[in-house]
C-alpha cells in the first residue's frame, strides 16, 4: 500500500465521537465512557489476581507452623491490632527509676538556681520594671515634722535625684566630683529596655525553678505510693504542689 493511499484513507476517516445519551435513559444516569469501563475492568481483574495469590498462599501454608503474631493480634472491627506486650517490671525497678528521675529533675533545677543567682549578682534588684513601687520609710516624732519633712534634705541630695532609688549621690560627692555615667537620654532609654529584658529574663527563670521544684514533688509522690502501707488522700494533686497523704503508722524492725 502506498504512502498515498494510506493518506487518502486517514482523510476519509471520520473521528471517533462519543454516542449521546438517549432522552429516554437520562434517568438512569450518566452513560459511562469507554474510558471509565477499562479502568473499572483493570481495577476489577487486579482485585481477582489478588485474591487468587492470597487463596493460593493459604493453600500452601502448613497448618501445623506457628509465629508469635498469631496469639500478640486481635480483630477488632474487622481489622487486625497487635497486642502491646506489657513490660513485667517489679516495684524495686519502678523506685529505681522514680529515683532516677528525681535526681535528673534535682540537678535541673540547682542548675537552674544558680543561674538565678548569677543573674541577681548581676542586676540591680532595687529599680526592676514591674517589681512593685519600693517604699523607704521615715519615722518621726509629731504631725508638724510630717508637714514640714524635706526628704531631699534628710537624704542630703538633690530634688532631682530623690526619685531614684540607685546610684543617689549626695551633695558633698556632687561637689566634688563630677555626676558619672550616660546622661543622653536615648542612652538611658537604651539601657532601661536591656534592664527590663534582664529582669524579664529572670523573672522566667524563677518561674522555671519554682515549675522544677513541683515536679520533684510528684515524682516523689507517686514514689511513695509504691509502699503498701495504708494511706489516705488528704489534698488533691493541683498545678502547683503534690498531693498530700496520711500514712498510717507501722513500727520497722
Amino acid at each position: 500500500m502506498s504512502a498515498a493511499f494510506r493518506k487518502a484513507a486517514k482523510a476519509r476517516q471520520r473521528p471517533h465521537r462519543e454516542r449521546a445519551q438517549p432522552a429516554a435513559r437520562t434517568k438512569l444516569g450518566l452513560l459511562e465512557k469507554k474510558k471509565d469501563y477499562r479502568l473499572r475492568a483493570h481495577d476489577y481483574h487486579k482485585k481477582q489476581n489478588a485474591l487468587r495469590a492470597l487463596q493460593k498462599k493459604a493453600l500452601d501454608k502448613n497448618p501445623d507452623e506457628f509465629y508469635y503474631k498469631m496469639i500478640r493480634s486481635e480483630v477488632k472491627d474487622g481489622v487486625h491490632v497487635i497486642k502491646q506486650s506489657k513490660d513485667e517490671i517489679t516495684p524495686e525497678q519502678v523506685k529505681l527509676m522514680r529515683t532516677q528521675d528525681i535526681k535528673y529533675v534535682e540537678m535541673k533545677r540547682v542548675a537552674e538556681a544558680k543561674k538565678i543567682e548569677r543573674l541577681k549578682g548581676e542586676l540591680h534588684l532595687l529599680d526592676a520594671a514591674g517589681s512593685g513601687p519600693s517604699r523607704h520609710l521615715f519615722f518621726v516624732d509629731s504631725k508638724r515634722e510630717v508637714k514640714e519633712f524635706d526628704i531631699a534634705a534628710h537624704l542630703d541630695t538633690v530634688p532631682e535625684l530623690v526619685d531614684r532609688v540607685y546610684n543617689r549621690p549626695t551633695i558633698a560627692t556632687l561637689q566634688r566630683e563630677t555626676v558619672k555615667g550616660p546622661t543622653d537620654p536615648v542612652h538611658l532609654k537604651k539601657l532601661a529596655q536591656q534592664r527590663k529584658n534582664q529582669y524579664d529574663l529572670l523573672r522566667q527563670r524563677i518561674e522555671r525553678e519554682k515549675a522544677m521544684f513541683v515536679i520533684s514533688q510528684k515524682i516523689q509522690t507517686r514514689k511513695d505510693l509504691l509502699d503498701k502501707t495504708h494511706k489516705v488522700k488528704v489534698k488533691k494533686e493541683t498545678t502547683t504542689g503534690p498531693a498530700i497523704y496520711k500514712f498510717k503508722f507501722q513500727r520497722k524492725r
